[in-house]
């Protein structure tokens, strides 16, 4: 099973830990992608700041994350699952998991990034603020600059098993499962039971909660309809049909009752 995950816009500072290198993440067949965009991040973060800011879609407050950018080569690197906060990783909560739920996520989670297109929850890496609907001078839009180098790469990374996609769709646009992947590919939305409209906070909280769940059960589906029923033997509610046609992605509705 490999679990898609969106980054968060708030991050955990970098600490004291030594500093990046690129050539020891998973995933290498994106280093050079990622050489690339760093390179650029750290230069326009290193001059105008203004011009900076405005790339990055940074508010007056946020002016400080700037000056983090243009550090990212020296700065101390952790763990991604420690470097990555907000709801949803307080919910998945990864350091409190047994030892053998911490495996299985090293395993089997991939958290999209603008910057380092897709990281394991073990690579480290230093904080940094570059989302993937930044479009930098040089290289363009992210999304776009990644989807040549992601098709290979996580295509080889799915394997042979289930594809559970819990991305935003900024960060969906940086790679699509084909064909035979996108049959084995779910994405899930988490909508209020009452009105089936989706929500917003506690959809974050709930892929957290529901993620955590199979880790620490221990449940690896291989294909969409394995995972509905283990969702449901875990306590969740969820509607799901099959894709009307080849090709195609699942999509699971997970019913909530508490939209806080």
């Amino acid at each position: 099973m490999l679990v898609l995950l969106p980054p968060s816009e708030g991050k955990a500072s970098s600490g004291r830990g030594a500093p990046l290198k690129l050539e020891t993440l998973s995933l290498p067949g994106l280093t050079e992608a990622r050489a690339a965009i760093l390179e650029e991040l750290v230069e326009l973060c290193a001059g105008d700041e203004e011009k900076a800011r405005e790339v990055l879609g940074l508010s007056e407050g946020l002016r400080g994350e700037i000056a983090k950018n243009t550090e990212l080569r020296t700065a101390g690197a952790r763990p991604a699952g420690q470097i990555y906060t907000g709801v949803l990783y307080d919910a998945l909560d990864l350091a409190s998991l047994d030892a053998a739920a911490k495996k299985r996520a090293a395993r089997s989670l991939l958290v999209f990034s603008g910057l380092w297109g897709a990281v394991r929850v073990t690579d480290r890496i230093p904080s940094y603020r570059c989302s993937m609907g930044v479009k930098l001078p040089g290289l363009g839009a992210l999304g776009a600059h990644w989807r040549g180098p992601m098709a290979p790469v996580l295509t080889e990374a799915a394997g042979d098993g289930l594809v559970l996609d819990l991305r935003s769709s900024a960060y969906a646009a940086a790679w699509k499962p084909k064909g035979e992947v996108a049959e084995r590919t779910a994405t899930v939305r988490v909508l209020h039971a009452p009105t089936r409209k989706v929500v917003s906070h506690f959809n974050k909280a709930t892929k957290g909660r529901m993620v955590r769940s199979l880790l620490s059960a221990g449940i690896a589906p291989t294909d969409p309809a394995e995972l509905v029923e283990a969702l449901r033997g875990l306590g969740y509610e969820v509607e799901a049909e099959a894709p009307a046609k080849a090709g195609a992605a699942w999509t699971l509705d997970v019913l909530v009752d508490e939209v806080h």
